[in-house]
């Protein structure tokens, strides 16, 4: 009761508000005169109704604002008269305030012809980029405004493809006619009594959140049969291509026994080997009996397709983004970085993303050959832990190419930073791992493998391994990657030889481990490093033989034989040969480094598997 009456005066003035607005004149007379003899004071309501002349005034103000290019006027008005649960709530307000800001940093341009005042002009950009990292900080998920963060950094916005439309005759009108329309619904719903609102807002509400949600679910559902049906399509496909293999098969051993293949035999083979790619009766009709038919449409399906003509990307003012990197807010740095890095990885494999990542290089992005004591690779020390993480994805995926390669290895300042921002993160987190992901990268290139042998890398990771079960896939993964690469060095292997009675232990423990991604990196690096003597004697005197053959009853065929290799080295007498002693002194080789194949030979193989060189965290 004592609520009620703390919120009486309130809750007459809504009922008051709504009579009134719905025109019951009497009822409101009644209303008014019962309250004033029970003594109930009547408040007026807290969200007011904005009367129609203050309305138009307001919108007039506004819109001359808008004709006149007043930008602090406009916002001034725009902050005072809309509410803030409409701006920041409502995403048609949210758009619009985007665009209106666009239209204020561009205007000067337009009405200048191209010669605008440049304390004026700069002054327009950095009120631009202000809201870019505040209210505008929400947008930057959103495809539709995503090109527009890179506006404050373009010299000459005008003369840039992904421009052109703002400076169109019509955008401008099209703008302020879409204010014109959002600025008659807002103040008309302002005259609306709240009681209404309030009514609207309980129910509906939920409603339009519901709306949503179910046509992503409805969306999600509609992909997942879509990819259903092209999963049951491949296994088709698989399963045909098996049954056909294994009749060629038969058919050739018939052959050794001297039956002849008919040539009605071989057109029913390949009329069921093409079935799926051509319907059943243009493949009945095709004579497969003629020599190369099968073969020549064979080839043609796997024929890749022509690459399409694909756009470079505009240029940027790289000067301008490093020192905005360096000397910008937190969440600047971080909207930039991810920018930088979406430019790199979401741009088309070939001409332009060679063209991206050229940029990068020639206007030394990250600061590798720079003597500064600030440049944007220390952000890696900084800390903000976002900054630090969105950094480490920068350079990842730049490490993920053999330029960027190239370009982080000139000397080793990026790896000393890689290697005590690794050792400094105290958990798993996203940093280290893309941390990681980086230094397995740089492990393809000889001089850094020595430099990382030599930091004593190989221990840092040994520690990590103990405990596996604690690191995620992504870590665990590159871990032992990484690791295989430096002990494919007889630096690599000596240091090991030096605990190795712990790395064995490591290592036998990962063979067990439930993800199997990780089996072929350790089998190697096992194999590897038992070409050493003294760690042989510890592995045989640890029964290494006996865990190992435990895995051959558990493992598929091609587990099975690498096991069986790396018995064969383990109960080896012989010294490490003489190649594998010297390949310190082997000249650099990027994108190569040894590993273990399945018939047991040492060869020189495509580095890693490529889901570990390109996978992006």
């Amino acid at each position: 009761m004592g609520d009620i009456l703390a919120h009486e005066p309130e809750l007459l003035g809504l009922v008051k508000e709504y009579l009134d607005f719905a025109e019951f004149e009497e009822t409101s007379k009644t209303f008014s005169k019962e309250c004033k003899i029970k003594g109930k004071p009547l408040c007026k309501t807290a969200g007011g109704s904005l009367r129609d002349s203050k309305s138009l005034l307001i919108q007039k103000d506004l819109l001359a604002a808008f004709d006149s290019g007043d930008q602090k006027t406009f916002f001034g008005l725009w902050e005072e008269h809309l509410p803030s649960s409409l701006r920041d709530g409502d995403p048609l307000a949210r758009k619009l305030e985007f665009y209106l800001h666009i239209h204020f940093a561009i205007d000067l341009l337009k009405r200048s012809a191209g010669r605008p005042d440049k304390e004026e002009l700069d002054e327009r950009i950095s009120y631009f980029k202000t809201y870019l990292e505040t209210r505008g900080a929400a947008l930057s998920q959103t495809t539709e405004f995503l090109p527009f963060y890179a506006l404050p950094f373009v010299p000459n916005p005008a003369a840039h493809p992904s421009f052109r439309e703002l400076f169109q005759d019509s955008w401008t009108p099209e703008l302020k006619l879409k204010l014109e329309k959002f600025l008659a619904l807002v103040f008309k719903a302002g005259n609306t009594p709240k009681l209404l609102a309030l009514y609207k807002e309980n129910g509906q509400n939920h409603k339009e959140m519901l709306q949503p949600l179910h046509q992503q679910l409805v969306e999600a559902e509609r992909r997942a049969m879509t990819y259903l049906k092209r999963y049951n399509k491949i296994q088709a496909d698989y399963h045909n291509l098996i049954g056909v293999t294994a009749e060629l098969v038969d058919s050739l051993e018939a052959t050794v026994s001297g039956k002849m293949i008919t040539p009605e035999y071989l057109q029913s083979i390949c009329v069921r080997l093409f079935s799926n790619q051509m319907r059943q009766s243009l493949a009945h009709s095709v004579d497969f009996t003629r020599p190369g038919t099968a073969s020549t449409m064979l080839r043609a399906s796997l024929a890749p397709m022509k690459p399409k003509d694909v756009p470079l990307l505009p240029s940027l003012d790289y000067e301008k983004l490093k020192k905005d990197l360096i000397w910008g807010s937190d969440r600047l740095k971080a909207f930039l970085l991810q920018a930088l890095r979406w430019r790199l990885t979401t741009s088309h494999p070939g001409e332009q993303r060679d063209t991206v990542l050229q940029a990068y290089i020639s206007s030394d992005l990250l600061g590798c050959h720079s003597h500064s004591q600030r440049t944007v690779l220390q952000l890696l020390q900084g800390r903000s832990d976002v900054v630090r993480q969105y950094t480490a994805r920068l350079v990842n995926a730049i490490a993920s190419l053999a330029e960027g390669r190239l370009y982080l290895a000139q000397s080793t300042k990026v790896l000393r930073v890689l290697e005590d921002r690794l050792k400094g993160e105290d958990q798993d987190a996203i940093t280290r791992e893309n941390v990681l992901g980086a230094l397995q990268k740089f492990s393809l290139r000889r001089p850094l493998q020595t430099a990382m042998i030599q930091d004593g890398l190989i221990f840092w990771l040994i520690d990590i391994l103990k405990d596996p079960d604690c690191l995620s896939d992504y870590t665990l993964e590159y871990s032992v990657a990484l690791l295989m690469n430096l002990c494919l060095r007889s630096a690599g292997k000596n240091m090991c030889a030096k605990v190795a009675g712990l790395v064995l232990r490591v290592l036998s423990d990962l063979l067990g481990h439930e993800n199997h991604e990780i089996q072929p990196y350790v089998n190697g690096t096992l194999y590897s490093i038992l070409s050493i003597p003294s760690i042989r004697e510890e592995a045989r005197a640890m029964g290494m033989e006996d865990i190992l053959r435990c895995f051959i009853k558990e493992g598929n065929a091609e587990m099975t034989r690498q096991i069986e290799f790396i018995i064969k080295q383990l109960n080896s007498e012989e010294l490490p040969d003489g190649v594998l002693e010297s390949d310190d002194d082997e000249d650099e080789d990027d994108e190569i480094v040894q590993d273990i194949t399945s018939n047991g030979k040492r060869q020189l193989q495509s580095n890693v598997p490529s889901t570990i060189l390109l996978q992006e965290r």
